[in-house]
């Protein structure tokens, strides 16, 4: 573990070099979402390629940079595009760059994501605070020995989110006359979609959502002390009796309409922060 503290030591250090700020919020953006880094004032945009064991990413749609700046006047670090288990990565490879948030200063993390929709109550476009989640993706980031100085070795997850900043973005979607829904966020290994039977499996289980992201950020940031908030945007319903063929053009598109409505959020969320 000691190799992990001087990889992250490694990153940070490279960072500092182009950028002398200390965030007070790490960010996360997903499929489609990468646009919301124009949000940001942004001091530094670094690519993954140039920082430490950072892994590059290979999804089309995620631009694969380090944005530093501040974001209502608060100091932030968000990742334009993130990793995922389905890429080949290692869980410890994923959650990398959140122990390098947490080493820089950060004090939270919100995460969003593209998903998809299994609640019937839900439709594409719709934001959805997570309440909560259930790993279904056969590893776990904390698995190996564990490092004290990095975090306890069995990480309380009474409380994944923030019940505070969860209820933070439920009123700020109100006060801009957002619809948005809560739920539990189910996160799977893919890249292949559902079949009719797993969705019917995922519902009947507690999960109104499923991707393929997010929940091993969110459990290595719980384990190094991070609060955490994190918004799905759903972009395709998984209904089995209604299921569709999926269309990945179309799941961008939508999750880029969806977009300002979360920048909108976020952007209050990080405000509020910094009060």
């Amino acid at each position: 573990m000691l190799e992990l503290r001087q990889q992250i030591e490694s990153a940070q250090q490279a960072i500092a070099k182009v950028w002398g700020g200390k965030p007070k919020v790490g960010i996360i953006l997903g499929t489609g979402l990468g646009g919301f880094a124009e949000e940001i004032k942004v001091e530094a945009s670094i690519p993954y390629g140039e920082i430490p064991h950072f892994p590059v990413s290979t999804v089309e749609s995620h631009a694969g940079r380090l944005i530093t700046g501040t974001l209502a006047g608060v100091p932030v670090v968000a990742m334009e595009g993130r990793f995922h288990f389905y890429e080949g990565y290692s869980m410890k490879e994923i959650t990398f760059p959140v122990r390098v948030m947490k080493s820089l200063g950060c004090e939270t993390l919100i995460v969003s994501n593209a998903c998809g929709g299994m609640n019937p109550q839900f439709s594409s476009g719709d934001i959805m605070i997570i309440e909560d989640h259930i790993n279904l993706m056969t590893d776990n980031p904390l698995r190996g020995v564990n490092d004290d100085k990095l975090g306890p070795r069995f990480p309380d997850m009474s409380e994944p989110y923030c019940q505070k900043l969860i209820a933070k973005a439920k009123e700020i979607a109100i006060e801009e006359k957002i619809s948005v829904h809560k739920g539990v966020y189910v996160a799977v290994t893919g890249p292949n979609l559902e079949t009719r039977a797993e969705y019917r499996f995922l519902r009947a289980i507690g999960a109104d959502v499923v991707g393929m992201s997010t929940v091993p950020e969110v459990i290595v940031a719980v384990h190094a002390g991070l609060k955490c908030v994190g918004l799905s945007v759903i972009t395709d319903m998984c209904l089995p009796d209604a299921l569709e063929v999926a269309d990945v053009a179309k799941i961008i598109a939508i999750a880029n309409k969806a977009e300002p409505k979360l920048r909108t959020i976020v952007r209050g969320i990080v405000s509020s922060l910094g009060k």
